[in-house]
Order: C-alpha cells, then sequence, then structure tokens
C-alpha cells in the first residue's frame, strides 16, 4: 500500500528536497508551505499535491488539515518549516525575531502534530519527524533565540516520543549541522547576500538539503518497528559545533 506524507516547509531547500526525496522512493505527498506559486511548481516537477497553509496561523492549520484527511489517511508528518532569524546577543535580543523563530518551529510543528497525531494513532503505525538542528543541543554565540527554539523543538520530540510509544507513533529527530541552501542563511543575515555567502566560504563540502532530504527518506522507509529516535549529521568539515574546517 502506497504510503503518505505531509511535508511542511515544502517550498525550498530541505522542504522541496524532502518532497521529491520521498516521492523518487514512492510516497504519496502533501506539500505544505506559504508560498502557493512555489507549490504549484513543485507539485507540477514531482507530482506531489500542493496545499498552501501558513503553520504560524492555526485557521490556516485547520483548514489545511481538513483538506489533507479529506483526501485519505496520513502515515508521517514531516515539519521542516522552521528558520533563523538575526543573529544579535541575548542582551541586543529583538523580541519580534525570538517570537517569529518560536512561532516557525515550535508553535508551528505543535499545531501540526496537535492536528494530525488522531489520525496518526488511529493509522496503527504513523510517524512524526521534527527538523530540529544542532543548535538544540549545542549552544553558541550569537545564536540565542534560534538556540533557544530549537532547543525546545528537540525536547518536544523527546516528550512525544515518550507519550507516543503506546499509540505506536515513530518520533524522529533530525539534527543538521552546517546546511548550504538558498535561504536559510539569508534570512538570517536580513537579506544580505554577501553576508550570507560568507558562511560557507571555504567549506568544500557543506550538507546540502538533498542530503538531509534523504536521511529524512531513510528514516521513514526503515520498517517501521526501527526508530532512528535522534540523527545528529554534520559535513565531515564540520567535526563539532566549535570546529569548522575552512580553506
Amino acid at each position: 500500500m502506497t504510503k503518505r506524507a505531509v511535508v511542511t516547509g515544502a517550498s525550498s531547500g530541505i522542504g522541496a528536497a524532502t518532497v521529491r526525496a520521498l516521492r523518487g522512493s514512492g510516497w504519496e505527498v502533501v506539500a505544505v508551505a506559504r508560498r502557493a506559486d512555489r507549490l504549484a511548481a513543485l507539485a507540477e516537477e514531482t507530482g506531489a499535491v500542493a496545499m498552501p497553509g501558513d503553520v504560524t496561523d492555526q485557521a490556516s492549520v485547520d483548514q489545511l488539515v481538513a483538506g489533507v484527511l479529506a483526501g485519505g489517511g496520513v502515515d508521517a508528518l514531516v515539519n521542516i518549516a522552521g528558520g533563523a532569524f538575526g543573529v544579535d546577543s541575548i542582551a541586543e535580543g529583538k523580541f519580534a525575531d525570538w517570537e517569529k523563530m518560536y512561532n516557525v518551529n515550535v508553535l508551528g510543528s505543535l499545531r501540526m502534530i496537535k492536528a494530525l497525531l488522531p489520525a496518526l494513532r488511529d493509522n496503527g503505525e504513523g510517524s512524526v519527524v521534527l527538523l530540529t538542528s544542532t543548535a538544540g543541543i549545542v549552544a553558541y554565540e550569537g545564536g540565542g533565540g534560534y538556540v533557544a527554539a530549537k532547543f525546545a523543538q528537540h525536547s518536544m520530540a523527546g516528550t512525544l516520543r515518550l507519550e507516543e510509544a503506546e499509540h505506536n507513533v515513530r518520533v524522529i529527530d533530525i539534527l543538521p549541522g552546517l546546511v548550504q541552501t538558498e535561504e536559510f542563511s539569508l534570512n538570517r543575515l536580513g537579506g544580505d547576500q554577501a553576508a550570507a555567502d560568507k558562511v560557507y566560504t571555504g567549506v568544500e563540502k557543506p550538507l546540502l538539503a538533498e542530503d538531509v532530504a534523504d536521511v529524512v527518506a531513510y528514516s521513514l522507509n526503515l520498517p517501521h518497528h526501527v526508530n532512528l529516535d535522534q540523527i545528529v549529521m554534520r559535513p565531515v568539515a564540520q567535526a563539532a559545533a566549535h570546529k569548522l574546517i575552512r580553506k
């Protein structure tokens, strides 16, 4: 039987790559993001079903999930929607940036999980993936708001796993390190392309969106009784959060 996944944050980067990876391994995919034009192009390319929606807005999530469930059951929810905004110290932290990061990374995941968890329980072999970050396990200067949001999202994955094991819901936490995508650093640095490019300068092979997407697909394609609880992935050049080789 063909499995069906809902992937948020699907309009670019890791989300779009995850849609491609799951479609390539035979999944039906509902691709979710705010940018309808990008979703439509991705659906045309991959055969995914495009459903525009905003995980930071409860009414949008309610409408989205009603549409998803009208189309059938769900085997997996893949929470990719997220982001980092600003590089201020905590002393100089902007409340608007922190609120934005918490809303999309943490509350956005919570809205989607709460809405789809009954269907995932009913499935009998449901899975939830949360794309967190190594920022969720190691703090660093200038990352206060993002670190706080990803620590919260990481802890959510651990709590959900404990609570949902009795319902046979598999919870997978994927924590990438340095990933070069088209928008992550650009958004974080306020649209400064030169500063965004500098993040990756001299790093021969950072992770790419496709690398992370392959791991997402692999974790979901394993037999359901196998749960890769926590997957930390970094490029070889990034031996630890504080050690990055630049040439």
